[in-house]
């Protein structure tokens, strides 16, 4: 059975990184975000399996809060299964 993958793109600004990484992620039908900067390099990649939640994000939130004071604008690509 194939499953159905979408992505999604959105464009922040480093201040609004973590709020909308949260947002997506109570969204729940996320697989996987990518940070990219404003050339476009990969700078953080994560997936997101069912029940992952809490402690298991504190990592990530740390890091994703470390690019956030470092990058004035970046794209998160969203992937998400359909």
């Amino acid at each position: 059975m194939a499953e159905n993958v979408r992505h999604e793109e959105f464009k922040v600004s480093g201040g609004d990184v973590v709020k909308r990484i949260k947002a997506l992620v109570k969204e729940g039908n996320v697989r996987r975000i990518i940070i990219k900067n404003e050339k476009g390099h990969t700078i953080l990649e994560f997936p997101l399996t069912i029940g992952v939640v809490g402690v298991a994000l504190i990592p990530i939130w740390a890091a994703i809060g470390a690019i956030a004071a470092l990058v004035a604008n970046c794209t998160i690509v969203v992937e998400r299964r359909g």
